[in-house]
């Protein structure tokens, strides 16, 4: 079943894909539209032709009643062969004279069938009595015969109008209305596939990335990207999108050896105490005292290390939504709770609007690991460590920077404090895991900030982070 599946997944494409389908709308649409304005054309033509035809019959028709009804007139003043006689002859019009007994006195050109009807008409009293026949057969042709008594029984002039040519021109005018119409429907089927495929090449190669991401999981495949439309920006997106899985990749690949290598001197720390414990009844009681001390400073720097790793490896919790906060008042509460752990005096400067959208979850983490990175390093400083929050520096940016009194951070490690694991010298002999600033540097990045370190001035150093601006760089 799973393969039967697979199978009919792979066919599926091929059997209707999206260049047939653009194709045959494209194809459909147009041959709809043509043959509704071909049918309307030809219906509007041919009712026109018609009109025009019968209302000059019609007219033709009128006259002659109104001329016998004014006139008494007999049938030598119809006569072809008679000077001026008394009746035009529109094209494709016949006229025949009858007369009083419905005989044919002067024929048409073809000749005319009499029928009892026209006879009688001959043979009425009454000028203008008509007698009208709609479709009559002259040898091959078609006529309309109207059939108009002059009165007082002198005869009657049938007047016959061919319309079989006229629908011969409108046979005409339909083929050729068809074969246009058929032609329109070709060309644009033509024309809709090569559109379609103009348009769906693209999305053909960027399927044919996609696919080949599948295949081969290399995130490195470079996607081709042309044109500034929809297709263009789901191409660009999708380079984007796998330029960042590439990184995010890379990071994981990076984090898990770098932990690894971090994770394994602790580990010999305490496999190598743990060892000891085995002759602990031979050790005297201050190294037993010792060993247990180094055992649980151990266990708490692997406890924080793990922990530091979860927070970093997940992606520190990006699925808390963002809200509107204050980093002045997260300072504040920042400073609250390192007063208690160190023992510090801790002060909070805030200058102009420091509001900003951001997760306070992660402003909180990130301006705690500052503040304990500054307590840690001036451990035995006695001025109190700066908390400063100013906003905005730059339009919808604020800035927190946090001043200490220790012994500075040298200028070969300025550019690197960030790093993943990266301490300085001088800091590897104090407990920690080489991640708080990291982690602060993950923060800004997400807030669309920064973070950034410099010396001061008179001893110290400033650490810091921008949220809510264009990344200003590292250091200053």
């Amino acid at each position: 079943m799973g393969r039967l599946r697979r199978l009919l997944v792979r066919r599926r494409p091929g059997l209707v894909s999206l260049r047939t389908t653009f194709a045959v709308s494209f194809a459909a649409v147009t041959a709809a539209v043509t043959v509704l304005v071909g049918v309307l054309s030809y219906s509007a033509a041919a009712r026109l032709v018609r009109v025009d035809q019968e209302s000059v019959f019609d007219q033709v028709v009128q006259d002659l009643r109104d001329e016998v009804r004014q006139h008494t007139m007999t049938p030598g003043d119809f006569s072809s062969s008679a000077p001026g006689h008394d009746i035009v002859r529109p094209a494709r019009t016949d006229v025949q004279v009858l007369g009083p007994d419905g005989s044919v006195i002067d024929s048409g050109s073809p000749a005319l069938p009499v029928t009892s009807a026209d006879r009688a008409i001959a043979a009425d009293r009454t000028a203008g009595t008509i007698a009208e026949h709609k479709e009559v057969d002259v040898g091959a042709d078609v006529y309309r015969v109207a059939t108009v008594s002059l009165g007082g029984g002198h005869g009657a002039v049938q007047v016959a109008q061919e319309f079989s040519d006229t629908e011969d021109l409108l046979r005409a005018l339909q083929q050729r209305t068809l074969i246009l119409m058929a032609a329109v429907v070709t060309g644009a089927g033509i024309v809709g596939w090569w559109l379609a495929r103009r348009i769906t090449r693209r999305l053909i190669i960027l399927t044919s990335a996609a696919e080949d991401v599948a295949r081969t999981r290399r995130l490195g495949i470079v996607v081709p990207v042309a044109g500034y439309d929809e297709v263009g920006r789901l191409g660009r997106a999708f380079d984007r999108m796998l330029g960042r899985l590439a990184q995010s990749e890379e990071d994981q690949r990076r984090l898990v050896q770098d932990a690894g290598h971090e994770l394994r001197t602790p580990l010999t720390s305490l496999r190598t105490n743990i060892s000891l414990l085995r002759r602990i009844d031979e050790l005297p009681p201050a190294t037993r005292l010792e060993l247990v001390a180094d055992l649980s400073q151990e266990a708490r720097e692997l406890t924080d290390l793990v922990n530091e790793l979860v927070d970093l490896a997940a992606g520190q919790s990006d699925t808390e939504p963002p809200q509107r906060v204050d980093l002045a008042d997260i300072a504040e509460d920042v400073a609250g709770l390192a007063r208690r752990r160190t023992g510090r005096e801790i002060t909070v400067r805030a200058s102009g609007d420091t509001t900003t959208d951001g997760r306070p979850g992660m402003l909180t983490r990130a301006i705690s690991n500052l503040a304990e990175n500054a307590a840690k390093f001036d451990r035995d400083g006695t001025e109190p460590i700066e908390i400063n929050v100013s906003g905005p520096a730059r339009p919808g940016t604020v800035r927190v920077e946090i001043l200490d009194r220790g012994p500075g951070v040298a200028e070969a490690d300025l550019i690197r404090i960030f790093d993943r694991f990266y301490r300085a010298a001088d800091a590897r002999s104090l407990p920690g895991s080489g991640l708080g600033l990291s982690i602060v540097r993950e923060v800004a990045m997400a807030h669309a900030g920064a973070p950034f370190a410099y010396r001061r001035e008179g001893g110290g150093s400033v650490i810091g982070f921008t949220v809510g601006g264009a990344p200003a760089g590292l250091t200053r």
